[in-house]
């Protein structure tokens, strides 16, 4: 069995920064891609991010130049760092990877970005 395990969320400031991070665990035979999806209320889960094990890495249009995904093969973790932070980022990040070929959920991390 596996699990990813998310931490850092939390309240900031607009214009503020945090940085998400999430580790793979359990009997892994194979860890993928590696992502970061949220959700809004009344919203669809969509993408934010997205690293293949090479570090290839794929952003939404709406966090181009402001957030940043990395991951540390070594540690099965992946991390997203967000900056200039919006009211409209709230929302429930979670974290998302292939792990023995299947995908896995993280249980998600609240962000609220608020004054």
């Amino acid at each position: 069995q596996v699990q990813l395990v998310e931490s850092g969320g939390g309240l900031v400031q607009p214009g503020g920064s945090l940085r998400l991070s999430c580790a793979a665990s359990g009997s892994i035979f194979s860890l993928n891609t590696m992502g970061w999806y949220r959700q809004a209320p009344t919203k669809q889960r969509a993408l934010v991010a997205s690293i293949s094990p090479g570090g290839r890495t794929n952003y939404a249009d709406f966090v181009k130049g402001r957030f940043s995904i990395s991951r540390d093969n070594g540690k099965n973790t992946v991390y997203l760092q967000m900056n200039s932070l919006k009211p409209e980022d709230t929302a429930v990040y979670y974290c998302n990877a292939i792990i023995n070929a299947r995908t896995a959920w993280g249980q998600g991390t609240q962000v609220t970005v608020s004054s």
